[in-house]
């Protein structure tokens, strides 16, 4: 990178499936002060152009898998100077392009440990799925305190080995780091497979691994589950999504007492809060389940609070937006002060989650703040719906938001994904609902999709459940009603 004219504070963007050098790249990356920016491998061309564009990269390594792609995007990229492939023979299909080995060629005795501007060592996109995205940009210090977090709240025993299964451009790679200061083993899956992740656990004594809870719920349907060897598991981190109660209590029994929680978000990595998998237990071993539907509690270096609208922090137990202070804090978004003056109103960082704190200081996330539902001059948070809906035994996930209503301004709605071969009526749940949370919470409207539409990381899209919906709103639904 020296040689090719990329200096401190550059950014240098890794465009590449779950492939073990090219993760092995982020480190060269680190090394010469540049700025890591990972790119999603399975966004469209137009979205890769938009983020390498917003982050000035100056710099793109990516997989032969993906040359068609970079060769169609390059040209509107004035800004990259720097292209460089994997693979050999696919690096002759992008004009300007270099492979790896003919780029290394030469190398060594250049000095490396140069130091970023202003210590920012990642920018990560935060997705764009409400809008143009933004450019996080996180410091060494961020990553060393969020690796710190994770070594402190989560049990290590003996080297690590660690089985990447998630996309390593997002949770999956950088709980690698703390597995890597121990002296661990990350073992890297190309493709996500539940019955290879399974066979692999026992094959590479698998201690640590991260899975979403949508894949939980795959994996505890699937035949290979009950004879999988689990035993060297320490630790599966879940995360990135709310994850049922009901579920989370299955996963204990099949899997056994080894489930961690982590919550996070791109602008605060992963440990805001955490909930250890002694967490989920009572000092006599006996299920916690009081605390299933917590975030765990606030980790040693950060503080979390709650806030109201005018910037007052709120009592134990009251409900606002959930912000923090420490470390964590991403440095802001890049080249966006207007953004990043906002996301730190009042001098904490504002996740945009709605919340509160129990009197044990376990956080509960009950919505974000832009999903909470007005219907009938009550507030109504759609996470804690879901989160009755999801105890239903027929319900696999769901998504619950608000409708425009001439009666009540906005209708509670919820948009059932049933497991297969269940059938689920609209009347059974809102009852359910309703038995669980009162009336004013339960679904006024039920709708029943084969499947939820979601993101590239298993997040449900809320913003296409509602288009779909008002779209076929004087049409009759898409799917079935009840």
């Amino acid at each position: 990178m020296a040689r090719s004219g990329i200096r401190p504070g550059d950014k240098v963007a890794v465009l590449s499936g779950n492939d073990p050098v090219a993760f092995s790249c982020v480190f060269g990356i680190s090394r010469a002060g540049a700025v890591w920016c990972p790119v999603d491998p399975r966004s469209e061309a137009a979205e890769n152009r938009e983020l390498l564009d917003l982050f000035d990269c100056a710099c793109l390594i990516f997989a032969g898998a993906f040359a068609p792609l970079v060769a169609r995007i390059a040209d509107d990229l004035t800004k990259l100077t720097t292209l460089v492939c994997l693979d050999e023979a696919a690096a002759r299909e992008v004009a300007g392009a270099i492979s790896l080995r003919a780029w290394l060629d030469g190398s060594g005795g250049e000095p490396w440990g140069a130091d970023p501007p202003d210590d920012i060592a990642m920018i990560a996109g935060t997705g764009g799925t409400t809008g143009r995205p933004k450019g996080v940009m996180l410091t060494g210090h961020n990553l060393e305190t969020m690796t710190a977090l994770t070594l402190m709240s989560y049990p290590f025993a003996g080297r690590p080995v660690y089985l990447a299964f998630a996309p390593l451009t997002h949770a999956a790679g950088v709980l690698c780091f703390p597995v890597m200061t121990l002296g661990g083993e990350i073992v890297i899956m190309a493709a996500p497979d539940l019955a290879e992740f399974l066979a692999m656990i026992g094959q590479h004594r698998v201690t640590h691994a991260f899975l979403p809870p949508t894949v939980i719920y795959q994996m505890l349907d699937h035949p290979a589950l009950g004879a999988a060897d689990l035993t060297s598991l320490q630790c599966l981190w879940y995360g990135a999504a709310p994850m049922s109660a009901a579920r989370l209590e299955q996963a204990i029994g099949a899997i056994g007492p080894v489930l961690g929680q982590l919550f996070g978000q791109t602008e605060a990595p992963m440990m805001i809060s955490t909930m250890a998998p002694r967490d989920h237990l009572h000092a006599d071993g006996t299920l916690a389940r009081e605390r299933f539907a917590s975030a765990g509690r606030p980790t040693p270096l950060t503080t979390v609070a709650i806030m109201d609208d005018k910037g007052s922090l709120l009592p134990r137990g009251e409900r606002g937006e959930i912000v923090i202070r420490g470390p964590l804090a991403m440095a802001g978004y890049y080249q966006d002060p207007a953004a990043s003056a906002q996301a730190s109103q009042h001098g904490w960082h504002h996740t945009g989650d709605i919340g509160y704190l129990d009197a044990d200081n376990y956080l509960y996330i009950v919505d974000r703040a832009k999903d909470m539902i007005i219907t009938g001059g009550f507030n109504v948070y759609s996470a804690e719906v879901e989160q009755a809906l999801l105890a239903h035994p027929g319900v696999l996930d769901c998504a619950v938001i608000g409708l425009p209503d001439d009666k009540w301004g906005e209708r509670v709605t919820a948009v059932i994904q049933p497991f297969p071969g269940q059938d689920v009526a609209g009347e059974d749940l809102r009852a359910f609902v309703k038995d669980r949370l009162g009336s004013v919470k339960a679904p006024k409207q039920v709708e029943v999709w084969p499947d939820l539409p979601r993101s590239r990381v298993g997040k449900i899209l809320k913003n296409e459940v509602r288009s779909r919906l008002l779209s076929t709103a004087g049409d009759g639904a898409p799917e079935r009603r009840r």
